[in-house]
């Protein structure tokens, strides 16, 4: 078998240990493994191939799989559902103190609860939206 077969042999079995663990260190020797099966093709000896191998691996190693793990660790651009209603304005529809109330939020109304709980929000006021806990808003006055 030529040498470039066995590279391309390499790194798809590599590529496919890599949907298998998803760590991104056999996608990155993948690549290198092709790097070698390039320079076999042009008729390069063994050690050359293994050298650029190695020194593909290295450079993939240190230079693209940091940036790629930053980008997949990255926090979702977009937050949805009641994540995005966090940090929203609300306005207070029934009196909120730590027991219930209701506020409107984006249109919709929703209970609520005041934090600190001692806090009692009049009707028409503006809260601030803390969290969701279930269905329930925890809000805070801006006077706190």
């Amino acid at each position: 078998m030529a040498d470039w077969a066995i590279w391309v042999v390499v790194a798809g079995a590599l590529f496919v240990g890599e949907l298998v663990t998803l760590t991104l260190v056999l996608a990155m020797v993948a690549l290198a493994a092709l790097v070698g099966a390039g320079v076999a093709v042009l008729g390069v000896d063994v050690v050359w191939q293994l050298v650029a191998f190695a020194a593909a691996a290295g450079a993939l190693g240190v230079g693209l799989r940091p940036v790629a793990r930053r980008h997949l660790r990255g926090a979702p651009a977009l937050r949805t559902g009641t994540e995005a209603l966090v940090g929203e304005r609300a306005v207070v529809v029934e009196r909120v103190d730590g027991d219930g109330g209701r506020v409107k939020i984006r249109g919709e109304v929703w209970s609520a609860r005041s934090y600190p709980t001692t806090t009692v929000l009049a009707v028409g006021s503006e809260a601030h939206v803390l969290r969701i806990d279930g269905a329930t808003a925890i809000v805070h006055s801006f006077e706190v």
